[in-house]
């Protein structure tokens, strides 16, 4: 049979819905972001962000605004692995 069989186990996991996508990870990655400074914030009342950025700058409201992106996306990816069949 010259044909390939496009049901290899190589496609089938390249097309897996659990697989992340490059958006994925950088949703992720900015999630941590966000979480790590919310930490720190509240632990010790340092916002790294501000601290690195400069406190209201441009650069840290973009930061700012980009994480929260980030977990509005993060819903829709939590809803799109939430409807997975378990394995």
């Amino acid at each position: 049979m010259a044909h390939t069989d496009m049901h290899s186990s190589a496609a089938l996991h390249a097309e897996s819905p659990s697989r992340l996508s490059a958006l994925d990870w950088v949703a992720l990655v900015l999630l941590i972001v966000g979480g790590l400074n919310w930490g720190l914030l509240g632990a010790i009342g340092v916002d790294l962000v501000a601290a690195l950025l400069g406190n209201g700058s441009p650069l840290a409201r973009g930061i700012y605004l980009l994480v929260g992106v980030a977990a509005l996306y993060g819903l829709v990816m939590m809803a799109r692995l939430g409807r997975e069949p378990v394995r």
